[in-house]
Order: C-alpha cells, then structure tokens, then sequence
C-alpha cells in the first residue's frame, strides 16, 4: 500500500515571539525566514516596559515547516525569548488586500493619570459602538499623561454621537478625551490658529487695561456677559473700550509686563514650527499687546482690534473693522488660502463664544478651558491649564523634536 501523498497546500503559521526587548530581534527573525523564502502575510510588533511581543504571520514553502519552525526555535532561545506557533487554516487567514474600514478614529486620552477604572468606560463606550481597537500607545508620561487609540469599525460610525458619548464619559472619570477621524489631513496639518486672550495667554488684556484704569469691575462684568454668549460682540467691545478712554499709552507697558504665557504655548509654537506650520494669533483682543507676541513668539500671523490712540492716550474708541466672530472665521480662511492650505489642514484653539466660528470652520477646532457652550460645539475640548497635549492631539510624542 503506498503512502498518503502530503498536502500540496502551503502551511500557514503565526509566529509570537515575547520577552526582553533588545537590538536585532526581528532582524534575526527575519533572517531564517528570507532564508527558507517565506512569504509574510502580516506582522505586529509592541513594546512596553522594554518587553517586547512580535507577531508574524507567514506562508511556508510545501514541506518545509519544520526546518523553518527548527531554526525559529533555536534563535529564540539562544536569545532567552519565549516562542509560540499556531498553523493556521486558508479559512482564517486575513485577506490578501486591506480591507476598508467604514470608520476610523483616533482616540487620545489626556489627564494626570489613567487608573483602570478611568479607561474602563472609555472602551465600554467604543465596543458600544461597535469600534475595535487596533493599537494603544503612550505619547507622554510625567505629569500629564497621554494614550492614543486608534479604533476601527467595518460598519458606519457616527462621530457627532461618540464624540458626544465620550464628552460624557471625560465629565464622570476626570480626564480629557479627544476623538478625531482618522484621515489624511490629521497627518497632514500646517496651520495653527490661536485665540489670545485666556487661550496664548493667560490675561483677559481688556480686564489689565481696566484694571489700569479703575474700572476692572464694570469691564469685566461686560466681558464675562460676552465670552458666554449673551451679549453681541461688537456691541459689548465697543461698551468696554468706552470705558477705556483717557488712559494713557505708558500704562500698555505695564500690561505687557502682567501678560503670562499659557504652560505650553511656547514649546508648542517652537516645535510646531520645526515641522513647517504657520502659526497665527486671530484675537478680539487688541494689535496693542498682540503685535508684541508677534514679535517676542516669532508669529507668522497677528490680526487683533485697533484702538484709536490720540496726544498719547486711548480715545475709548475701537477703529473698524471689528475682529468679532465672522471676521475670524473669514481671516482663517483668508491665511488659508494665501499659504495654499486646505481648511482641513487648519487646527484652530479658542475658549469663548467669539471664537466659535472660526474653531468650526478649521479641519480641528480645540476648545480650551471653554464655556459649555464651546466645549459642546468645538471637535475636541481640553481642561488641563497647558497647552502641551495639543502636540499629542497631533500624534506626536512628548520628546519628539527635542527641546
């Protein structure tokens, strides 16, 4: 009787290879298997804690799998890593071509730690909605720490309802979460646009110039009613500046010396700017102060109110045009097109109701320490006092760029 013939069918095997991480690992692995003229379907590789786990998933040559499963073996060992094989039937092979995905987001998880009772619901929430996550990694560690997820779904998801899910899910564990579709343009930014006032800085400028004034209280009243929404802009700026004049121009000087930068602002704007951004200030603030941060920022853009100065002192009034919501919404658009720059290659950061139209108009609008009003609105809300995740909502990590 003559034997049974073998399969002529190739064998497919996923290779897991775990333990400490170090130098030339996968290279060795790939090694023995260009030797024995593999074909690699797929593959993964994650480290954490400098513990590394590799997956490759390979076809074999007709009747070679045991010399290949041999040498595999050895490297490993010789290299004190633990070694798994599981042959795999035609069945359960992934497809030869990428699938498309009908949803992909990022998810970035933000706050001064990120306990298991944390991210529990954070993933509740996505396998709620029918997303699985493909990858975790850590941006940033120290005080504020940083994870991204990127998560997929064969079927529609809709991103203003988990956006809104995830909004609820920060509120109740205390931590920051920004959901963005996965696409071209978020790797592809090069235009940031800052509010001023609360947001680059931390002053309300109107409310120093107040101050300098003697009256703080009724320009602040006013102004707290217009960052909320109830009264119109242009309105209430021009009621403000009213109560502005006579003083004297000596007294910016002193302003300018009380200006504090928000934490962040500055390396974010440094290293932003490595990587070929544009940054522009779009403020309803004043040219007063923010021409300064032009200069002392190395900006590329500043539009802010011009306030009518005469004999060395403000008038109390406001010289057209009004930088109120509309106009920053249309001078985004206007740096947009004059650096050749999609709209949605545009991030935008503000915290108050002026800023809304221009926060909705860019590829990415960031509420930062925002009214509820704007944090409901915006694509993404931050409440940390720092500007540092902004370059983790980037994709970026902590010590890219260096210093």
């Amino acid at each position: 009787m003559s034997p049974t013939p073998k399969s002529e069918h190739p064998t497919y095997i996923l290779l897991t290879v775990s333990g400490a991480d170090g130098p030339g690992i996968t290279s060795s692995m790939m090694e023995i298997l260009a030797s024995h003229k593999v074909l690699i379907l797929d593959l993964g590789q994650a480290v954490i804690q400098k513990l590394l786990s590799l997956s490759i998933l390979f076809e074999l040559p007709v009747h070679d799998e045991k010399s290949v499963l041999k040498d595999l073996l050895f490297a490993a060992t010789e290299r004190a890593l633990k070694v798994d094989f599981k042959m795999l039937t035609p069945a359960e092979l992934p497809s030869r071509h990428m699938t498309k995905k009908a949803s992909r987001f990022v998810v970035t998880l933000i706050g001064e730690n990120l306990p298991a009772v944390a991210l529990y619901p954070v993933t509740q929430t996505l396998s709620a909605a029918g997303l699985n996550i493909d990858n975790i990694q850590r941006l940033s560690e120290g005080e504020i720490q940083t994870l991204e997820m990127m998560v997929s779904s064969d079927h529609v998801v809709s991103d203003s309802q988990l956006k809104k899910d995830l909004l609820q899910v920060a509120t109740q564990v205390g931590f920051d979460i920004a959901l963005q579709v996965d696409g071209p343009y978020r790797r592809a930014r090069r235009l940031i646009a800052f509010d001023m006032d609360s947001t680059l800085i931390q002053n309300e400028v109107i409310d120093e110039l107040a101050r300098e004034k003697g009256v703080y209280d009724a320009v602040s009243k006013i102004t707290e009613e217009a960052m909320q929404g109830k009264l119109d802009f242009s309105e209430s700026l021009r009621r403000r500046c009213a109560l502005l004049e006579g003083l004297p121009l000596s007294s910016v000087d002193k302003v300018f010396e009380r200006i504090k930068l928000t934490p962040g602002a500055e390396e974010l704007i440094f290293k932003v700017k490595k990587l070929g951004y544009k940054v522009a200030l779009i403020s309803g603030g004043f040219t007063l102060i923010a021409d300064r941060l032009k200069d002392s920022l190395g900006l590329d853009y500043v539009y802010a109110n011009k306030l009518e100065i005469k004999d060395g002192k403000l008038t109390g009034k406001v010289l057209p045009p009004i930088v109120d919501a509309r106009r920053k919404a249309d001078l985004l658009e206007v740096i947009a097109q004059q650096e050749r720059i999609r709209l949605e290659q545009v991030i935008a950061i503000g915290d108050g109701a002026n800023d809304l139209e221009m926060l909705e108009r860019a590829g990415l609008g960031i509420a930062f320490n925002a009214k509820p009003m704007v944090r409901e609105r915006a694509d993404l809300s931050l409440t940390r006092k720092t500007l540092k995740p902004v370059f983790q909502i980037l994709g970026l990590r902590e010590d890219d760029l260096g210093d």
